[in-house]
């Protein structure tokens, strides 16, 4: 499948900007299961590409001179396996013990404990076992837009008992560091099936030792990853992941707007 992917960031502020620093994860990771036929990022500033210790290609963005808005577009093909596999056999260049370390995101609660603890993940079908989670997961974390913020832990998340993709990839990953599961986080693109706006998603990758290899979950979507997914970067938390991340001198209030639209074709 080859997905015609546009994501538009645009920041404005309520007073001059001195000077901006932004780390831009908005370019797919070249992996077994994906690849960028073509891909083109438009930015004000200088821009300087790197690779993280994740293996994400993270464009560093400068901006010098006074501004009251930064509008970013990243745009074109990407294109996935027809017969995807949701297990990447491509471990990185980190230990999964990595993704063991727990963060200020993902740090379990006694609540959350207690909930992992009820999971039967050590026994019979490990992809089955995981699906379970997510499912009760999505039982207990209701899925709703506007009600918390990218900084919200998952402790918060699993007590408030709403949220979006990232609030259940959090409280998953969570879940499963407490039961001594290596667990990372995925910023992406999903294909929902038709030609829409749709919200830029996140899921899981969860590693298996009898496989040596990550297996992908999306948590709010209750699957397996697949074809229609596009993956941007992995961390041990949103922070590590998110698509923008940056710093600034000045310009006040900020408001982010952001739009993404997917279409398909065929190989």
């Amino acid at each position: 499948m080859q997905l015609h992917i546009r994501h538009e960031t645009h920041y404005t502020y309520s007073e001059p900007v001195k000077r901006s620093i932004q780390n831009l994860r908005l370019t797919p990771r070249q992996e077994t299961s994906q690849r960028a036929l073509n891909w083109n990022i438009v930015a004000p500033g200088k821009q300087h590409a790197q690779v993280d210790a994740h293996g994400n290609v993270v464009h560093l963005l400068t901006l010098d001179q006074p501004h009251r808005e930064i509008r970013i577009v990243v745009s074109g093909v990407v294109e996935t396996d027809d017969q995807f596999d949701s297990m990447l056999h491509d471990q990185g260049s980190l230990s999964p013990l990595t993704y063991l370390a727990a963060t200020a995101l993902t740090r379990p609660n006694e609540d959350i404990v207690a909930f992992a603890q009820q999971q039967a993940l050590d026994t019979g079908d490990r992809q089955k076992a995981y699906l379970r989670l997510a499912g009760s997961i999505c039982d207990r974390i209701e899925y709703t837009q506007g009600v918390t913020d990218a900084r919200e832990s998952a402790a918060e998340a699993f007590a408030r008992r709403k949220g979006v993709c990232q609030d259940h990839a959090h409280v998953f990953i969570a879940c499963c560091r407490a039961r001594g599961i290596p667990t990372r986080y995925v910023s992406g693109y999903v294909y929902i099936g038709k030609s829409n706006e749709v919200a830029s998603h996140a899921w899981v990758d969860v590693w298996s030792n009898a496989e040596q290899s990550w297996l992908g979950i999306d948590v709010t979507h209750q699957s397996l990853i697949g074809k229609n997914h596009c993956r941007l970067a992995v961390g041990r938390d949103y922070l590590e992941a998110c698509p923008v991340r940056g710093v600034r001198r000045g310009g006040g209030e900020e408001e982010m707007k952001a739009a993404v639209a997917i279409s398909s074709g065929q190989q």
